[in-house]
């Protein structure tokens, strides 16, 4: 059954964002650099200065919203236009579509994430609460919870207590901070690559405790929000290898700390005719099966 469900959502992965042909594409950074600006970091910054530049910029991101976002990928057809926003802690939405026709919905709420894609055999809206992810059938079926969506966007935070490693130089005037988190199966890692100048996130790479590469993003045409005076990338490149899975995200017009449209509406799983709701997770002892809270 597990195996069933693995290979249904690999298929509706690879149908809906066309499937990664090797991991060359992100190997590079392809994106232009804004033009100079005063360094925010000194040239020998400390581990200290580092999280303090990120998470000054990053940590008062509470919110944005695009409604002119376009998604493709390497092999897929014509560029999806996308409407994308996102409030911490959890909520998260990202609708695709084409010709004005749905074509893509995930997302994530306080009680647990979706997904659908109107291509998907059969159809209809997969979803899992967060709390049953870590040891149920989705996290063999999706490596990494949907929510990382908001981190590979370069809003990482740098939690202070974590053992976190750096920063260590590397060429393009970048620098490396390598972070360890725990996995079911043990200590994972995560590779940070940060502007040098600015504390701009980068790049990013997921590893497994077996040292597995679980995804990537790369990001880039930072622009600054001219109410809030935030930084934010506009161009986001998304690798997940285990489900065979890449695409780019171009933003468009963001708005930070502003939300566009009703969030009672943003953050409600959809309801698609003919696509009923489908738990991927184990609930927990003493948790109904059936959709509650956010889940109508």
């Amino acid at each position: 059954m597990i195996e069933s469900r693995r290979d249904l959502l690999k298929t509706l992965l690879a149908v809906a964002v066309a499937g990664c042909s090797g991991c060359k594409w992100l190997q590079t950074n392809p994106f232009a650099r804004p033009p100079q600006l005063p360094p925010k970091l000194p040239l020998e910054p400390s581990l200290a200065q580092v999280v303090e530049v990120v998470n000054a910029n990053n940590g008062r991101i509470e919110s944005f919203s695009t409604q002119n976002a376009s998604l493709s990928s390497p092999g897929l057809g014509p560029t999806l236009r996308a409407n994308v926003a996102l409030q911490r802690p959890r909520s998260l939405r990202m609708r695709a579509d084409f010709m004005s026709s749905p074509e893509i919905d995930l997302g994530s709420n306080e009680q647990g994430f979706w997904f659908w894609t109107k291509r998907g055999e059969p159809s209809a809206v997969y979803w899992c609460r967060h709390e049953s992810y870590a040891a149920s059938p989705a996290r063999e079926m999706i490596p990494i919870e949907p929510l990382w969506l908001v981190d590979a966007l370069g809003l990482a935070v740098l939690d202070p207590s974590l053992p976190h490693q750096g920063p260590a130089r590397l060429p393009g005037n970048r620098l490396q901070i390598d972070t360890v988190f725990q996995t079911a199966e043990g200590p994972g890692r995560r590779i940070m690559v940060v502007d040098a100048s600015q504390g701009w996130i980068l790049e990013q790479r997921l590893l497994s405790a077996q040292g597995m590469l679980l995804a990537a993003s790369n990001t880039g045409n930072h622009q600054q929000d001219y109410l809030t005076g935030l930084w934010m990338a506009r161009t986001v490149q998304i690798q997940v290898p285990p489900a065979k899975l890449s695409f780019r995200l171009d933003l468009g017009q963001v708005r930070i700390n502003q939300l566009l449209g009703d969030p009672a509406e943003l953050w409600a799983v959809p309801q698609y005719p003919g696509a009923p709701l489908v738990d991927i997770g184990r609930p927990p002892a003493g948790v109904p099966a059936t959709p509650v809270g956010g889940f109508s």
